[in-house]
């Protein structure tokens, strides 16, 4: 069941994190539920998640960041041309 929250924080941190979800095609609410989700696991079990998270996973949580001249489809050419050779 879903209950509003109302929290009172940092304007810039909002933004960016408004901005954060945008560009992951989630919303703020859930990444905050999913973060808060996380916490209280830690805390149950003395900082041991009850799953845990690879490092791999862990690393696509945080994101990369790619050059800014970074051309996506030229990239997905050259793959596609190394794997059908």
């Amino acid at each position: 069941m879903d209950v509003k929250l109302t929290l009172k924080l940092n304007k810039d941190i909002i933004d960016q994190a408004k901005v954060y979800a945008a560009r992951h095609n989630r919303s703020l609410s859930r990444i905050i539920e999913a973060y808060l989700h996380l916490l209280v696991s830690e805390d149950r079990t003395d900082g041991q998640l009850e799953e845990p998270i690879t490092p791999y996973v862990k690393s696509l949580s945080q994101g990369i960041q790619l050059p800014p001249d970074f051309d996506e489809r030229k990239e997905v050419r050259k793959h596609q041309t190394k794997k059908h050779d």
